[in-house]
């Protein structure tokens, strides 16, 4: 097939002309549609197999393919440090960031279930993304590579994407738990025990948190035990 011809001592391809080229190949491409209809996506292939074979030629253009290849946001040496002996890999409690679930709560919740593991700060890194789903699995798979070095740079940029303090209790919360008329003292120290686990900028000792209990209770059974000191919830109930 020859695709060039003689023109003031230049050769020029006839597929870009300026005056006849584009409208005859056009029109040759077209007569070749009619004449195989039935096999129209082979002759489509088949053009773009050959034009893309003139730009690579002619002008040294390859077309770009589209390719994609996952890198963890952590270096993959990680991924090579052998987990502890006997290990098997907890089915953790998932987290999405479309529930009332805490960033706080799952942080501890994951080091917790990770038990052994959680003594490396690699292995906490590359098992993390296993407390995740949905937009929160999304999310730690979009960081950047190698923007995660430590635990703590994980830990730090997870409570800023999704932590938005409207879960967080504070100690006026506490205070101002009251015990019901119809309640039992168990039952209110309980409601009072996770209040404060929702407390996460907050650190009271067993007396605190029992003197708060104790200044909650309905006004006859304080004034029953007015001369006593608790030590703790436990002691209080």
């Amino acid at each position: 097939m020859n695709l060039g011809q003689q023109v003031g001592g230049q050769i020029v391809n006839p597929m870009f002309h300026a005056d006849r080229a584009p409208q005859r190949h056009v029109e040759a491409y077209q007569q070749v549609l009619d004449s195989q209809s039935p096999h129209r996506q082979d002759v489509d292939a088949y053009w773009a197999d050959k034009i893309a074979e003139v730009m690579r030629d002619q002008f040294g253009i390859k077309p770009k393919v589209n390719t994609y290849s996952y890198r963890t946001p952590y270096p993959p040496a990680y991924d090579l440090i052998a987990l502890p002996n006997r290990y098997k890999v907890p089915d953790f409690t998932k987290f999405s960031g479309q529930d009332d679930t805490s960033t706080m709560e799952l942080v501890n919740r994951f080091i917790i279930q990770c038990g052994e593991a959680a003594n490396r700060d690699e292995l906490r890194v590359r098992l993390f993304s296993s407390s995740l789903s949905g937009s929160a699995f999304t999310w730690f798979i979009s960081l950047p590579p190698n923007s995660v070095i430590t635990w703590v740079d994980l830990e730090k940029q997870f409570h800023k994407y999704f932590f938005f303090g409207v879960h967080e209790k504070k100690i006026t919360d506490l205070v101002r738990l009251k015990q019901c008329n119809d309640e039992l003292v168990e039952s209110f120290v309980q409601r009072l025990r996770e209040v404060n686990n929702k407390c996460y900028s907050l650190v009271l000792d067993d007396l605190q948190l029992a003197d708060l209990a104790f200044k909650g209770l309905l006004p006859h059974i304080r004034d029953k035990y007015a001369s006593q000191v608790f030590e703790s919830l436990s002691h209080l109930v």
